[in-house]
């Protein structure tokens, strides 16, 4: 869910409100809330709430909607530059797909099936044989929760491997607390998980949202810069909202 703020009208949002607005029975329903903002230097500035309420860390594919947003609103043309609470992001859009630059990533822990990383969110990556009949809900909640992640608790990602250099993931997302169709910093990590598997750039990847790309450059010491997560952005609907 995005809301247009470039000129500064919309009051300032409490948890309490951005929670109502996300909830599918009682609101309108998404997994966060954006907003579009302008901020000196950039393009725009993206602010990012969780369906909890909380204003939380980066979201991939939140980052692409929002790109492509700005663009229909004529905010920039097929390029933009822009800042998010993780710092700086280039993007642009080609043959209606939106190319989004990532954080460089690095510090990477590797134990076993199991690799952790920051792609602008933390991240959990755990190889699964059987992705699409996995208890994401359950095991991800336990993971999200246990006491190696506390305080702050990470998201949870679950990926198989298939041919053709591709993947498939499901991801447990903190914040809104459930699975979620597609996470955009998830399937990043994913993919970088798999270069340790010997995939290589880029890698495609099948979520329940839709397919996903991400290309990367890896360089000496696990650390990958040129991270891109690619994929198309669509509106489904758009609408007038009142905010006591």
């Amino acid at each position: 869910m995005i809301f247009d703020n470039m000129d500064g009208s919309l009051p300032k949002l409490s948890k309490e409100t951005v929670a109502h607005l996300c909830d599918r029975r009682f609101g309108i329903g998404a997994d966060g809330l954006m907003l579009l903002e302008k901020v000196e230097d950039f393009d725009f500035k993206m602010v990012y709430y969780n369906a909890d309420g909380n204003e939380s860390t980066m979201c991939g594919n939140g980052g692409r909607c929002l790109v492509k947003f700005a663009y229909d609103q004529g905010v920039v043309s097929d390029k933009a530059y822009f800042l998010a609470v993780d710092g700086p992001h280039l993007a642009h859009i080609k043959n209606d797909q939106v190319h989004l630059g990532m954080i460089d990533v690095y510090d990477i822990e590797k134990n076993g099936e199991a690799v952790f990383m920051n792609t602008g969110s933390p991240h959990y990556v755990e190889i699964s044989t059987d992705v699409e009949n996995l208890d994401v809900f359950s095991k991800g909640k336990e993971i999200r929760y246990s006491e190696r992640f506390a305080p702050g608790g990470t998201n949870v990602n679950f990926m198989q491997m298939l041919p053709n250099n591709s993947l498939q993931v499901r991801t447990y997302e903190r914040g809104v607390e459930d699975e979620t169709y597609s996470c955009g910093t998830g399937v990043t990590a994913c993919a970088i998980a798999a270069f340790f598997e010997g995939y290589k750039s880029p890698v495609f990847i099948k979520t329940k949202g839709g397919d996903l790309q991400v290309s990367f450059d890896p360089k000496a010491d696990s650390i990958f810069e040129n991270v891109f997560l690619i994929g198309p952005a669509v509106k489904v609907f758009q609408g007038e909202v009142y905010i006591d």
